[in-house]
């Protein structure tokens, strides 16, 4: 294949997943914002989180002075000169379907864009009328829609994996940097009162079910959320779609499939990384120290998608 067609793949699908996720995390930050805020601000806190953990509240402040929420909430999602948005993520993801529209099937090629026209009538109409919460929703739903007619209806070839490295080194990046926001936010030294106060639960939940993993904690763990039990099951478990270890498997896996020699550094790293998972326990995470883990992993997984952008996108 290509490297001009695999790039446009995998960057087809990052941005798709990008855009879910900034979706998933305006929601969450969006909803707490809304809540009492126990003498801690006025939720603006809360609606700076999504700039924090991207890093474009520099950006943001340059162009639209100090915080406020409705100029918040555009940025992050309409906002056509804010190359972060949601709105940009998805005309780069149609632009990079369309430039691949041989190589991806008819269906995928409708969803993508159909939720670009779709995207673009939403701009028109602004989020004051829209409202925040059903347009997150909606570009979770169109993630889901287009992920199912790539699993569904393309065949498994080269094609399928770059798409896949795409969703999952975005995915992984995305779990990482959601844990350590939250977990920066509640404070490095939490102690067990602090754990049980409804702040700490709020957040930690917010935090599931931003990662679409409440309902498998409720199944796996008892109690109210931790941070040793949140940790364990966002970075190690391999049964949590959103975990660390689950994109890190399914990393492993398609690079493994991939022919040719360029690929043995990212094969490589993406095998060191799985088998480091693999044999970590939670334990060792946080003896550690949680934040300075997942600094370290945040680094790891950078440099594995620049090896593969070295290895198979690079276009000669």
């Amino acid at each position: 294949m290509l490297s001009r067609t695999a790039s446009d793949l995998y960057w087809m699908s990052r941005y798709l997943e990008r855009a879910e996720n900034l979706a998933r995390m305006l929601d969450v930050s969006y909803s707490l914002s809304l809540m009492p805020q126990d003498g801690r601000g006025d939720g603006l806190d809360e609606l700076a989180m999504p700039l924090l953990i991207t890093g474009t509240l520099d950006d943001y402040l340059e162009r639209h002075g100090p915080l406020h929420a409705e100029r918040m909430l555009h940025f992050f999602a309409l906002d056509a000169s804010n190359p972060g948005s949601i709105y940009c993520c998805l005309q780069a993801a149609r632009s990079n379907a369309h430039a691949v529209r041989g190589r991806i099937t008819a269906d995928m090629w409708e969803n993508i864009n159909a939720t670009w026209l779709e995207m673009r009538g939403i701009a028109e109409q602004g989020l004051g009328r829209y409202g925040i919460s059903r347009f997150c929703e909606w570009v979770k739903e169109r993630s889901h829609l287009f992920r199912g007619a790539t699993f569904g209806t393309i065949m498994r070839g080269e094609a399928y994996r770059f798409i896949r490295l795409g969703t999952f080194i975005e995915r992984a990046d995305n779990t990482l940097r959601l844990l350590d926001a939250r977990y920066e936010m509640l404070g490095e030294e939490i102690d067990e009162l602090e754990e049980r106060t409804a702040r700490s639960y709020y957040q930690w939940s917010a935090l599931l079910r931003a990662l679409s993993s409440f309902e498998a904690f409720a199944e796996i763990y008892r109690g109210s959320p931790r941070t040793r039990k949140v940790a364990e099951l966002l970075l190690l478990r391999p049964d949590v779609p959103r975990s660390l270890r689950a994109c890190m498997e399914e990393l492993n896996l398609m690079l493994a499939g991939l022919p040719g020699e360029n690929g043995r550094p990212a094969q490589r790293l993406a095998a060191e990384l799985d088998a480091r998972l693999r044999y970590t326990s939670i334990s060792e995470v946080l003896d550690e120290g949680l934040h300075a883990w997942l600094t370290d992993f945040i680094l790891l997984v950078r440099q594995l998608g620049n090896t593969i952008h070295t290895s198979y996108l690079e276009v000669a």
